[in-house]
């Protein structure tokens, strides 16, 4: 009847958080989590809530709510994978070129990889169309190392970007790098650094563009390469 309140059980409240009516990509964790394992959640966020108020350590919510996405997401991955190439350094990092690499959804401005041939898309377009992205052959966006700040830009549909935006570093640490290398504790970065989206065909990344994107870092003599996943 017109007016009558919808009811909704706690499983759909905690799944609304990913990619549903409340999503919140901060959280989308929840539901990952038993429902006893999210209200267990909800419980000591508000007892920190309230303590809060007294103290005004905004900081231990903060905590709260990452040692629960870290439990969450723990083993979580459908593909787990036991046994990987190991390839020892030939040289220290202080004589090596360094590439880096990351899937935070990274771009020059004015080279918009323009996922399926749209351009100047949001972030709330690529959060509504999540379940296509991981389905597109990944794009690699070429960004000079000398590029300012103000030109990076970001868009991925898998995790909230808001702290990308205020600052680069916290998933494409390149500022970070350079400093390194001019002090001398990397050998030298190399003059592009790499990002593309994550939430990807896994498929085609692992078995055609990954092995494609090896090749180009050998052409352009990386010795080793800093992989940042988000």
């Amino acid at each position: 009847m017109p007016g009558e309140a919808v009811k909704e059980s706690f499983e759909e409240f905690k799944k609304s958080f990913a990619y549903g009516s409340r999503t919140d990509l901060n959280f989308k964790f929840l539901e990952i989590l038993s429902d006893q394992d999210a209200a267990q959640f909800f419980q000591y966020l508000l007892w920190k809530l309230g303590d809060a108020f007294d103290d005004g350590r905004l900081d231990q919510i903060v905590a709260h709510v990452y040692e629960w996405q870290v439990r969450a997401y723990a083993g979580a991955g459908k593909r787990t994978y036991p046994d990987g190439p190991f390839a020892p350094m030939r040289k220290p990092v202080s004589e090596s070129r360094l590439a880096l690499i990351t899937s935070s959804g990274h771009f020059v401005d004015g080279d918009d990889p323009e996922p399926f041939g749209v351009k100047n898309m949001t972030q709330q377009e690529a959060t509504n169309r999540i379940a296509d992205f991981i389905r597109l052959e990944p794009r690699l966006s070429s960004i000079p190392v000398d590029t300012p700040a103000e030109k990076l830009m970001v868009r991925h549909g898998g995790y909230d970007i808001r702290a990308a935006q205020k600052d680069p570093n916290v998933v494409f640490p390149l500022s970070i790098l350079l400093d390194l290398a001019s002090h001398g504790r990397i050998g030298e970065l190399a003059p592009e650094a790499y990002s593309f989206v994550g939430a990807c065909s896994q498929r085609q990344l692992l078995r055609e563009l990954g092995p494609q994107w090896v090749k180009m870092l050998k052409d352009h003599r990386v010795d080793a390469a800093l992989l940042v996943p988000v």
